[in-house]
C-alpha cells in the first residue's frame, strides 16, 4: 500500500493557503485559481484551520453573509485533522470516510508539506488495482 509521502512526490509541492484575516473571497480565488477544493488558513508557517468549498457554501452563501468581509478565521475549520508522511493510503480514506471530509494537511515534524484529497487517493487505489490486475494477467498468461 502506498504511503502519503509517495502520494505527495507526484504533486506540486506547494501548498495553498490564505492567512486567518484574508477575506473568504480571496480564498475561494485561490482554490478557483489552483484547481483546488480546499485552502489552509496558515498563521505565517503555523496551521490554523482549513476552509473548503463546502465550508463557503454552508456558512457564507447560506447565510447570505459577504465573502468579501467575512474573513477566512469565521468560517475555517479550527480542529483540523492531519496526517503524517508515512501513513497509509488506507489508513487516510478511513480517516476521511469516518470524519466526512476530502482534504487531509500533510504535516511533518510540525510542518504542514502538503495536502492530499480523496481524488488523489482514489486515484492511487486505482493504479494500484490496476498493478494487481496487470500481475494476475501475465501470471495467467505464463
Amino acid at each position: 500500500m502506498r504511503t502519503v509521502k509517495q502520494l505527495l512526490e507526484g504533486k506540486p509541492a506547494e501548498v495553498i493557503a490564505v492567512e486567518p484575516d484574508q477575506p473568504v473571497f480571496d480564498a475561494v480565488r485561490k482554490m478557483d485559481r489552483h484547481g483546488v477544493g480546499a485552502v489552509l488558513v496558515m498563521r505565517g508557517e503555523v496551521l490554523v484551520g482549513i476552509l473548503s468549498e463546502r465550508d463557503y457554501a454552508r456558512k457564507v452563501v447560506l447565510l447570505e453573509r459577504s465573502s468579501h468581509t467575512t474573513r477566512a478565521d469565521q468560517i475555517m475549520t479550527a480542529q483540523v485533522v492531519t496526517v503524517e508522511p508515512q501513513q497509509t493510503v488506507k489508513h487516510c480514506m478511513e480517516v476521511m470516510t469516518q470524519r466526512r471530509f476530502r482534504h487531509l494537511p500533510v504535516v511533518e515534524e510540525g510542518r504542514v508539506i502538503g495536502v492530499i484529497s480523496i481524488g488523489d487517493l482514489v486515484k492511487a487505489v486505482i493504479e494500484e488495482q490496476q498493478a494487481d490486475l496487470d500481475a494476475l494477467q501475465r501470471y495467467i498468461a505464463s
